[in-house]
């Protein structure tokens, strides 16, 4: 027989090798036709008498990523389809289709012969929850190797035994912390944690899977055998005593009940231990279908799955434009932001002249990537001649004449439009007529800026955030004149230094920062109408942020609030920022002298380390202060993301954005808008537009007009219509380049 997805050769000691390389994909995912054809080796491989065992590795740089997410989507597609006819015989449908994978694995081991997995490269998900079903285990001794199960990231959980199998392989903490992070594994830890045999070296890796079988490695998994004790102890024994209580409570302080999908984990792992492994596996299973029905899991697969992907892949990319391969990039100003942009593009491969007013100033924007790679030698993550590569990628220098032969520069001078207007002029004298000239502006209209250049149709703006080596989103903002070569260039290059690009028409603050200054006047207001700094900050969390309103505020600074308030007075006038915010900023700056982290005070106190920072008590002084009793702290969560919802509402209604996915993904990896919601549109469209239109319209009344929602929003709740249906990212024929 022979098959699409995996070839099958068996060696003159009766050892089979099983290769998965599927046709047309650089990575192996299961799909249903590859879960067909392994189904079918199984069946061969414990039917024929002349196999002893069999070796699965595969033919790609990569093990697999796990299972295909339109498996998972043609699962909810149809039980959505299928619930309002016959809920039961959907969600029993859904349970057997839940179950498909867990099966064949289990098939697997216990199909008689002896399996061994040799992991070559990343194995995520559904092919480590494979591997832990094969008898043996093999990585290759490479940084190439990454083993883990990140299912949670997603919404959902390890669905095919990983529950079941790591906490029988290592101890109950670490099987815990593992799967409720989806911590990532290298061979050297997976090893230490019991979850892999060996270790061998790339090139003799399929020998040393294939010598286990030869030396007698039993066909049967450790629970299968009688007496088999967990690793760690008993559930019911002082070590489960001493775990489980705290295990619950630092889910609940990390998470605060927001992911179904982490709290399952834990009781999978909790009763799974309790019975036999069969009827563990079922009661998986049934928690993996309770969670597939989840708003939470629906949302998180589409916005950090499939959406993260199609942004990373190049979704608004313009067809028909070759892709640029980069050869030069020149970073204008070698501060702190340019300094950044200089790593990640030396860190991609790509050499960089790193451009400042004297050479000086340059050569310390390039001490600040040594400062990067040292540190990630320092911690094992990177080699000695990684850096040396790396630090020979940066030129630092002072004369214009070096950018000569870039493909891209990207300016990152003082913010300022007459520093700016030098820049690019100068730049653009030596430049050869194609490059693309990007700004990494945060507050200045890129058509503005545009008007300084001599060819407005290769100008863009490439917004970073800080600090630009740890942050994921790239806002890419298009003037009036940009053309389809700057737009395409400005996400090659992002896609080149691994961050996800989304495309943002021009306007104040562009997209991100319009939704976290929203975020952080909500709090302000709080504070003047006496709600204890403490609940703001509680509430934020409570709600599903990473960072409160006002420790944010601290880390970008207060004088900055201060300067971009006094700025939007100026440009728009003084009823443009509310006079009791501006006053409330003005005390901190002016009669404080509180700035933020960056002077070590401001919303916080920042003691010396290893003390923690700790909210300010003078804060207590400036307003009168409600009674916590008397506040109600569901509200203040809710006001905190409807706020920020609202104002990506009105984004999306100016043009500013055109595709939800990007408004999503851009909340989330910006500023960690609520994860579980699916970002911020995807949290109006879990709610539903027309009661979230009511729960704005109630805020508004006790509140102000910035809970009011835009005439978009009442004309979704009218017509029943979702963000995503409305604004249909896949409508075909449809254009979806903004600007």
């Amino acid at each position: 027989m022979s098959y699409t997805n995996f070839t099958l050769d068996t060696d003159a000691d009766g050892i089979a090798l099983v290769t998965w390389d599927m046709p047309g994909r650089s990575m192996n995912v299961f799909t249903e036709e590859a879960m067909r054809e392994l189904n079918a080796i199984v069946d061969k491989v414990a039917g024929d008498a002349a196999i002893k065992g069999a070796v699965i590795t595969s033919g790609k740089d990569t093990f697999s990523g796990g299972a295909d997410i339109s498996l998972l989507q043609k699962m909810l597609t149809t039980f959505a389809a299928e619930k309002g006819k016959d809920a039961e015989k959907a969600t029993k449908a859904l349970f057997d289709n839940a179950g498909m994978m867990t099966g064949l694995f289990r098939k697997l081991e216990t199909c008689g012969k002896p399996w061994v997995s040799a992991i070559n490269g990343t194995c995520m998900g559904g092919a480590f929850e494979l591997s832990l079903a094969c008898h043996g285990r093999v990585a290759a001794d490479s940084d190439k190797v990454k083993m883990a199960l990140p299912e949670v990231k997603i919404g959902i959980f390890p669905g095919a035994g990983g529950t079941q199998r790591v906490p029988r392989l290592t101890d109950q903490q670490q099987a815990l912390q593992m799967l409720t992070s989806g911590q990532t594994l290298s061979p050297q830890k997976a090893k230490s944690m019991g979850l892999i045999h060996e270790i061998a070296e790339p090139a003799r890796l399929v020998e040393t899977a294939k010598a286990m079988i030869r030396n007698g490695l039993k066909p049967v998994a450790p629970w299968d055998e009688k007496g088999f004790k967990l690793p760690g102890g008993q559930i019911y024994s002082p070590a489960g005593f001493n775990l489980w209580p705290p295990a619950i409570a630092i889910l609940r302080r990390e998470t605060y009940g927001n992911y179904p999908a982490a709290a399952a984990i834990l009781k999978c792992v909790y009763e799974g231990l309790l019975v036999p492994f069969d009827t563990a596996l079922r009661i998986e299973q049934r928690y993996f279908t309770e969670i597939m029905q989840t708003r939470e899991a629906a949302a998180m697969i589409r916005s950090l799955f499939v959406s993260l992907q199609e942004l990373n892949k190049g979704a608004r990319r313009p067809a028909g434009v070759p892709e640029t391969k980069f050869k030069k990039i020149g970073i204008l100003g070698a501060g702190f932001m340019g300094a950044g942009i200089a790593y990640v593009t030396a860190k991609a491969g790509i050499p960089v002249v790193l451009l400042d007013r004297d050479l000086e100033s340059a050569a310390k924007g390039k001490a600040h990537s040594d400062s990067l790679v040292s540190d990630q030698v320092k911690k094992g993550r990177a080699k000695p001649e990684d850096k040396d590569k790396l630090l020979s990628l940066i030129t630092p220098t002072a004369d214009y004449a070096d950018l000569a032969g870039c493909d891209l520069v990207v300016e990152a001078v003082f913010e300022d439009s007459g520093v700016k207007k030098s820049a690019t002029e100068q730049a653009e004298a030596v430049l050869k007529p194609s490059a693309i000239f990007a700004s990494n502006t945060s507050t200045i209209p890129i058509s503005s800026l545009a008007k300084n250049s001599a060819r407005p149709k290769n100008f863009i703006g490439i917004h970073f955030f800080s600090p630009v080596d740890k942050m994921m989103l790239v806002e890419i903002i298009l003037g009036k004149k940009t053309g389809d070569k700057a737009l395409a260039t400005a996400i090659d290059f992002v896609r080149a230094i691994k961050k996800t690009p989304i495309v943002v028409n021009d306007t104040r603050s562009f997209y991100v920062n319009r939704c976290v200054l929203r975020y952080m006047s909500e709090a302000y207001k709080m504070l003047i109408e006496g709600v204890p700094a403490p609940m703001i900050e509680n509430a934020a969390k409570a709600a599903g942020m990473p960072v409160g309103p006002l420790a944010l505020t601290d880390e970008t600074a207060i004088d900055l609030a201060q300067k971009i308030m006094k700025q939007t007075i100026r440009d728009l006038g003084d009823k443009a920022v509310d006079p009791k915010q501006m006053a409330l900023i003005n005390t901190m700056v002016d009669d404080h002298g509180r700035f933020g982290r960056k002077n070590g005070k401001g919303f916080y106190d920042y003691p010396a380390k290893p003390a923690k920072k700790k909210l300010w008590p003078g804060l207590k002084a400036l307003y009168p202060q409600l009674a916590p009793e008397k506040v109600d702290y569901e509200e203040l969560q809710q006001r905190l993301l409807v706020t920020i919802a609202l104002e990506a509402a009105r984004v999306m209604e100016e043009g500013i954005v055109t595709d939800p996915r990007e408004a999503d993904v851009g909340s989330i990896l910006a500023f960690g808008f609520a994860p579980y919601t699916g970002g911020a549109l995807s949290y109006i469209d879990g709610i539903g537009a027309k009661a979230f239109v009511k729960i704005a319209r109630n805020l508004q009344k006790k509140y102000g007009a910035e809970f009011k929602a835009p005439k978009l929003l009442l004309d979704m709740a009218e017509k029943g219509e979702s963000f995503y249906q409305r604004f249909d990212p896949y409508a075909k024929g449809e254009t979806r380049k903004a600007a």
